[in-house]
């Protein structure tokens, strides 16, 4: 057990709540955009990222603890089936962590948070491989 769940803090309070879960979403995707380096996680995601934006905040949101705004309109997660119709290898997953990653450096989610969340998107996002 890490020390925010023996204090009783969620890694959504931890992490400041839905503002900064809408920024470390906002980053995430803005960075696919400007970095080359994320150039295939960002081709396999298509022209508008509009949906992307609000389906991963409103996951993280409830995945960290808070409100459960994904579940509520569309039911369990389903992550691998609904990731099973993209081309998601090494190359995807690496890029898709360090974008990740960026992002959580460039708006400061406090350690040991951000290690906790970094392991558990791999286990993740490992697991997504389809190739």
């Amino acid at each position: 057990m890490n020390d925010e769940e023996t204090q009783g803090e969620s890694a959504f309070a931890v992490i400041g709540g839905e503002p900064v879960i809408h920024a470390l979403v906002e980053r995430f995707y803005d960075l696919m955009d400007l970095e080359p380096a994320y150039k295939e996680l960002r081709a396999a995601h298509g022209s508008d990222l509009v949906q992307a934006r609000e389906k991963l905040n409103w996951f993280l949101c409830g995945w960290m603890g808070g409100p459960q705004h994904y579940t509520e309109r569309f039911g369990h997660p389903r992550l691998r089936a609904r990731h099973m119709p993209f081309k998601i290898g090494i190359q995807e997953r690496d890029q898709w962590l360090a974008c990740m990653g960026q992002a959580m450096a460039e708006v400061q989610v406090p350690e040991p948070l951000r290690t906790r969340l970094q392991e558990s998107f791999f286990q993740t996002a490992d697991w997504m491989r389809n190739l």
